[in-house]
């Protein structure tokens, strides 16, 4: 069912990158197939913070509780941003690899579907 706004929306914006500490921008991830996570995670991260710092650092801090996290074996995941396939180089910065304010990320992790295959 297609929705139509009655009028347009009217004010302030609170995401924008103006509003964060200069040199950061909101980055959201995502797990496919894991949906015990039901929406991506925003992240406000340095723009030039290594992309390896976000699998090293950051992913743990966010999916470690999940039982298939610890099974991920990082040299097969496969990365969207904005629904296109994405290679990060994990050793050039967020900006180096072409991320801005907002941009969604999502990874794919081969062989691991949730808690017991559930998408969970």
């Amino acid at each position: 069912m297609a929705v139509a706004a009655v009028k347009e929306y009217v004010g302030e914006r609170k995401d924008v990158a103006a509003n964060l500490p200069p040199g950061t921008q909101l980055t959201y991830v995502g797990w496919i197939d894991h949906l015990m996570f039901c929406a991506p995670f925003a992240f406000p991260l340095p723009s030039d913070m290594p992309f390896g710092a976000i699998v090293e650092a950051v992913l743990p801090e966010a999916f470690g509780a999940h039982p298939d996290f610890a099974k991920i074996d990082w040299s097969t995941v496969t990365w969207t941003k904005g629904r296109q396939p994405f290679t990060p180089d994990f050793s050039k910065s967020l900006a180096d690899n072409g991320m801005k304010h907002k941009d969604s990320l999502t990874f794919s992790t081969p062989g691991l579907t949730g808690i017991k295959g559930s998408h969970s």
